[in-house]
């Protein structure tokens, strides 16, 4: 007997995916019915529910959804039945999930308050492995002109130029500025070094006509401003 793949079809009407949210809605689906029907087939001898609830448990400090956005390719191929079409799609998945996030919050966004612009940041910087900072910048009513990735670095420390900060600042005629970075530790708690390097930035800011409002700390689920804790 050759070994085949189990598609969604071949399962019982009752328990299909497709059926079961045609007939409930996409709320009635476990997280393992929903992944199932973006992977669409199994491995041998094995149902894509079941291959679904693999990649679900594949890692204990992540457990369930929580692992997709902690997963790499290699590692999402190294799982019996996921090969790399279905790896790439479990990815852009995931990144959908964070930028569709964002969007939510995109019109509710008043870039005046810590917390609104922590929330529209969150999902998108929380479950990175690696230190990034954002510059955002902003005119004189605080509309946000425009956010870029301004230093990309290694786990426990991030690179940052004053420099390309205010060029940055000054070429898109930003007034203020917001600088937000994440601790991939989850723990949004300041270093001494990114204190420090806070008032410098800030300090420069002054001199050449540019506001650093505040510097916001990621960490999982959970924020810091360097502002509200008086360091600025």
């Amino acid at each position: 007997m050759i070994d085949k793949f189990y598609t969604l079809k071949e399962m019982p009407v009752s328990e299909r995916p497709y059926e079961k949210c045609e007939r409930s809605g996409p709320g009635a689906l476990s997280d393992a019915e929903l992944l199932a029907v973006v992977i669409r087939t199994g491995a041998r001898k094995e149902r894509a529910v079941d291959l679904a609830a693999r990649i679900l448990g594949f890692s204990q400090a992540y457990p369930g959804l929580l692992v997709l956005n902690h997963i790499s390719l290699k590692e999402l191929t190294s799982i019996r039945g996921i090969g790399r079409v279905k790896a790439i799609q479990l990815l852009c998945i995931a990144e959908l999930t964070k930028r569709m996030a964002k969007a939510t919050n995109e019109g509710k966004l008043k870039l005046i308050t810590p917390e609104s612009v922590a929330n529209y940041y969150m999902e998108q910087m929380r479950h990175l492995t690696r230190e990034i900072v954002y510059l955002v910048m902003l005119d004189s009513k605080s509309n946000l002109l425009k956010d870029m990735i301004i230093s990309s670095g290694t786990v426990s420390s991030s690179l940052l130029s004053p420099r390309e900060i205010f060029l940055n600042a000054l070429k898109y005629e930003a007034v203020n500025v917001i600088l937000l970075h994440n601790h991939p530790s989850g723990d949004p708690t300041p270093s001494r070094e990114d204190i420090q390097t806070t008032k410098r930035i800030k300090e420069a800011g002054n001199l050449v006509g540019v506001r650093l409002m505040d510097h916001i700390i990621i960490g999982d689920n959970k924020y810091i401003s360097l502002c509200e804790q008086g360091y600025m």
